[in-house]
């Protein structure tokens, strides 16, 4: 049976266009038919002078979010079919899809006291970051892992895993994956898991054992060899970072280089194993920004999702601004120059700075080599 084709082509008088003519209109008739385009009529939208994402600037503010999460915590059960209680950002241009980039996935999910998410594993990589509270365990592989303020918690794909709500109250967290980039690729694979957990995963130990086994800064085991992609440290814990950022800024202070610019210090979550980042499809970061600093305007190729874990400030992204606070989540597009100005104090943060978290997908454009950056000095 004939393929009715999706393919159509009109003939335009344009410069660099070949004349209309009867002919012409032919010729575009049989490429129709046998599902053809000629690049001639499509460069411009195929090959434009620079990356035009489909995705545009937003910002989803953490107090509506929490509070349709809470309400979904009480209309919504958890468990199987639904799998999780997670609300997705969904980009306005990206045509009311689930996804916060064309790359990237970001969620606000919410346990109830004494929940469990189901076990299951999917080949999306993924991540867990807190930006409030702490009681869940998160068990990947049979490891309790606890969440806590601050803790930023990666988790490669293929690994199977749940959660578990063991304290009196509400929890709710940010979920990062790259599930968008795995369905345009159709390359997703998910698998359910057992429906509970032991009584032994239910435990909640003080550090987990990814954490006892890799969380000694520039220590390797050598009981373990290769292992498999992404970082076998189930949880980078906020003290560290927030030390870290610290120390940058009064190495500043004391005039030695630390920051990686005047009032911005910065650090990269990585891989214990071979210093490459956490995920290998998304690199995590942490940004702290000291009061009264605006940040020079970058641009990257490849998208990015922040979330401001504390203090205030604002943003601009391309032609657009806003004032954010904490927990807002805001989106970066491709190519569109982004810089923040600090507005936050002590009485709005805790490290009397603006401090942001941030994932992209730059590991997957370094790999295709198709990463370019530029930066307004």
């Amino acid at each position: 049976m004939p393929i009715t084709s999706p393919v159509r082509l009109q003939a335009v008088e344009a410069p660099d266009q070949p004349d209309v003519t009867p002919a012409l209109e032919d010729l575009y008739r049989g490429l129709e038919q046998e599902l053809l385009v000629p690049l001639w009529t499509e460069i411009g939208d195929l090959m434009p002078a620079h990356p035009r994402s489909r995705g545009v600037p937003h910002v989803w503010r953490w107090d509506s979010l929490y509070r349709l999460a809470a309400q979904a915590g009480d209309l919504v059960p958890v468990g199987r079919g639904g799998e999780r209680r997670a609300i997705a950002l969904a980009n306005p241009g990206l045509g009311g899809r689930p996804f916060a980039t064309p790359t990237l996935w970001a969620a606000i999910q919410f346990l109830m006291p004494g929940e469990d998410a189901p076990e299951h594993r999917h080949t999306q990589h993924a991540f867990r970051f807190v930006v409030e509270g702490e009681g869940v365990w998160t068990v990947v592989g049979g490891d309790p892992v606890p969440m806590r303020r601050g803790d930023f918690l990666p988790q490669a794909g293929w690994n199977w895993h749940a959660h578990h709500n063991a304290a009196s109250e509400p929890m709710a967290w940010i979920d990062g994956l790259d599930i968008p980039f795995q369905y345009v690729t159709e390359a997703p694979f998910f698998e359910f898991g057992r429906d509970q957990i032991s009584d032994a995963e239910r435990s909640t130990p003080e550090r987990s054992r990814s954490e006892r086994l890799w969380g000694h800064p520039g220590l390797r085991p050598l009981s373990v060899g290769e292992v498999a992609p992404g970082s076998p440290l189930l949880a980078y814990k906020w003290e560290f970072t927030d030390r870290a950022l610290a120390d940058q800024l009064a190495l500043e202070a004391e005039g030695y280089p630390g920051p990686v610019e005047p009032g911005h210090a910065a650090v990269r979550y990585t891989n214990p194993h071979d210093g490459r980042d956490v995920l290998p499809t998304i690199r995590a970061e942490f940004h702290r920004v000291v009061r009264g600093v605006e940040t020079a305007p970058v641009r990257e190729t490849g998208s990015s999702v922040y979330q401001v874990f504390d203090g205030s400030g604002t943003v601009t992204v391309g032609e657009t601004t806003w004032s954010v606070t904490r927990g807002d989540l805001f989106v970066v597009p491709s190519w569109q120059p982004f810089s923040v100005h600090s507005e936050a104090g002590t009485t709005d943060s805790d490290s009397g700075a603006l401090d942001l978290f941030r994932f992209t997908d730059a590991p997957v454009f370094e790999a295709l080599r198709l990463d370019r950056q530029e930066v307004a000095r």
